[in-house]
């Protein structure tokens, strides 16, 4: 049974490392409130949001100052906003988006997402009408989140709407490029999207989760790193063991602190996600673990590997702290937001094809990463392609998060500041995809699909 003694020795990893719970995330189904009528929907929403989660802030708030443990974020996700939008044929999906703005206002949490669409094998009712919106939706509002599923291992990738994507990313940057395109930061174009991630910009609640639950993303980049600074001069072995110990330590708080916010708000506990979420805080990096590893920089060769030693061994310490660990869990290496990716891409280290091997081994994938403001919509789309691929075939969640700063060539900086960071814009390849894209369809689903 977990209690208080569980989190005593992480206390100097509260105070000295970085370590946090980086959110508490609501899941909520928003089936229920399906209506033809869109206002009547929206009212339904905004209803059901500020009910289960009226109290989700001052709990995180309540818990973080009893047992002294940092929560930075409180979330909500809820049902792909695409299947509320089938129901209202006619209707802009915008209405939904701004019920989800008002509700993240009246209950205080940060984001909210599930501004989402399931097109991995299609298209269904309202799913063109919620892609077409996203533009504009995310431009008129503040706290919410926008995800795309395009392809999984079973189903294999629906090009149609990776072309559309590309299109779809650089208008939402554009149509923000006086807030530093702030809305492409907030979009997420997945491969395997889970139903139960906690994290943003990529959360929504999946149809087949409880009518509400709780899940935790805990994070510890620092205390990862500063345990490996301890280590001296043992082998890759013992690495491995003493990330696994720290990932231990790291999850077993985010549960106590999971199960405490679940019992407070009478809402089940779904899981918690082990990912290693970085910050632009200094001790705070993914990258600076690799580097504590050997490597000279983050992005030098030996990358990959360090990278695939690191995950794996969060994987294993978690999973023997927590029965439900789910979402993502790992390591995520989200350019803008990560003190060393920073430092390492400014110097020329790191590069996009690097990463792109990266994610082969990683949580998530190209994640917050700006690219020149001129990049033609199918080089996104491509770049979206080349990204599922890999998730597709290695029966993983992967994702692109692509930041077109508009007005600004490789080498400049962009800055969001806060949480998101900043950094320099990265180049791309500049030879076209663009007849590849322009063939639509699907691409197959891969052998490794055929397990049954």
């Amino acid at each position: 049974m977990l209690n208080s003694h569980d989190i005593l020795e992480t206390i100097n990893m509260i105070d000295n490392e970085n370590l946090d719970v980086r959110t508490i995330t609501m899941g909520i189904s928003l089936l229920d409130c399906a209506d033809s009528d869109v206002q009547a929907a929206c009212q339904k929403i905004y209803d059901k949001i500020c009910r289960y989660a009226g109290n989700l802030v001052k709990t995180g708030e309540d818990i973080s100052k009893e047992y002294g443990i940092p929560i930075i974020h409180k979330r909500i996700s809820v049902t792909p906003i695409a299947m509320l939008a089938a129901a209202c044929p006619g209707s802009s999906p915008v209405h939904f988006a701004k019920a989800l703005d008002r509700a993240a206002k009246a209950t205080g949490v940060n984001f909210i997402g599930g501004y989402s669409a399931l097109v991995h094998k299609g298209f269904g009712p309202g799913d063109y009408a919620l892609m077409a919106s996203i533009p504009e939706a995310l431009s008129e509002t503040e706290f919410v989140c926008s995800s795309v599923n395009i392809g999984t291992t079973k189903a294999g990738i629906n090009m149609d709407a990776v072309a559309k994507m590309g299109g779809i990313v650089r208008d939402v940057a554009e149509r923000t490029a006086d807030r530093d395109c702030i809305g492409a930061a907030k979009l997420v174009v997945f491969c395997n999207a889970p139903e139960d991630n906690p994290f943003m910009a990529g959360a929504f609640h999946g149809p087949g989760e409880p009518d509400c639950v709780i899940n935790v993303g805990v994070s510890g980049p620092g205390v990862v790193r500063a345990a490996l600074a301890k280590a001296e001069d043992c082998d890759l072995s013992g690495v491995a063991d003493i990330v696994k110990k720290t990932a231990f330590k790291i999850t077993r708080m985010g549960q106590l602190v999971a199960q405490e916010a679940s019992r407070r708000l009478f809402v089940p506990f779904g899981i918690v996600d082990l990912s290693l979420a970085p910050t632009p805080a200094v001790g705070d990096s993914v990258a600076h673990i690799l580097e504590e590893m050997g490597l000279e920089s983050c992005g030098a060769h030996g990358t990959t590997a360090a990278l695939a030693l690191l995950n794996d061994a969060v994987k294993k310490g978690g999973i023997m702290a927590s029965s439900h660990v789910g979402g993502l869990s790992g390591a995520f290496i989200p350019v803008t937001e990560d003190a060393g990716m920073i430092n390492a891409a400014r110097c020329g280290a790191l590069s996009l094809t690097k990463l792109e091997a990266m994610t082969a081994v990683c949580s998530v994938g190209l994640d917050m990463i700006a690219v020149p403001g001129d990049t033609p919509a199918e080089v996104i789309s491509a770049i979206i392609a080349d990204e599922a691929a890999i998730g597709m075939v290695n029966s993983k969640t992967t994702a692109v998060r692509l930041i077109p700063a508009i007005g600004k060539t490789a080498g400049e900086e962009l800055n969001f500041g806060g949480l998101l960071g900043g950094g320099p814009v990265m180049e791309v390849n500049r030879y076209s995809p663009a007849k590849f894209i322009q063939r639509g369809g699907r691409i197959p689903a891969p052998m490794q699909s055929l397990k049954n």
